[in-house]
């Protein structure tokens, strides 16, 4: 499994947004000079990211993006489902030839495949719930006071 680098350069722009204080705007210029990305290409990452609710736009020439939430309420999860989509990573096949009847469980309507790798996207999703943008902005100033620290 591999996400797009469009779900990168989400996860990146919303960082970007959440070190700016509340009511300070960021076009999409600057963000797309701060991730090194085209205009166009981070338009439409940021498009999604808007009509699922995650940033919020302003038109105007002070206008920009700025984070719809606080960033402790905006998790990986939400991110790359917004931008790869909320379709399952696993989807069975049911080849009558090929699939041996002992895959299935005992009323044989459950692929037993499927439901391993539904199991571990369950894990997968539940762990990208626990990560949030601020937990990242808050590991990174732990390792700036710690780098400071060494430093003293």
């Amino acid at each position: 499994m591999q996400y797009t680098k469009s779900t990168g350069y989400a996860l990146h722009a919303l960082i970007h947004l959440a070190q700016k204080d509340s009511g300070q705007y960021v076009g999409i210029k600057e963000l797309s000079a701060a991730l090194d990305v085209s205009e166009s290409y981070l338009s439409k990452i940021m498009s999604k990211l808007r009509q699922d609710g995650i940033v919020r736009a302003v038109t105007g020439a002070s206008g920009g993006y700025e984070l719809a939430r606080s960033a402790d309420r905006i998790t990986f999860l939400d991110v790359i489902q917004v931008v790869e989509g909320r379709q399952h990573l696993y989807e069975c096949f049911h080849g009558e030839e090929s699939t041996p009847d002992a895959i299935y469980d005992m009323d044989g309507e459950e692929c037993l495949v499927k439901k391993v790798m539904i199991g571990a996207e369950m894990h997968l999703h539940s762990y990208l719930e626990q990560h949030t943008i601020q937990g990242v902005l808050d590991a990174a100033a732990q390792r700036g006071s710690r780098a400071g620290n060494k430093k003293a």
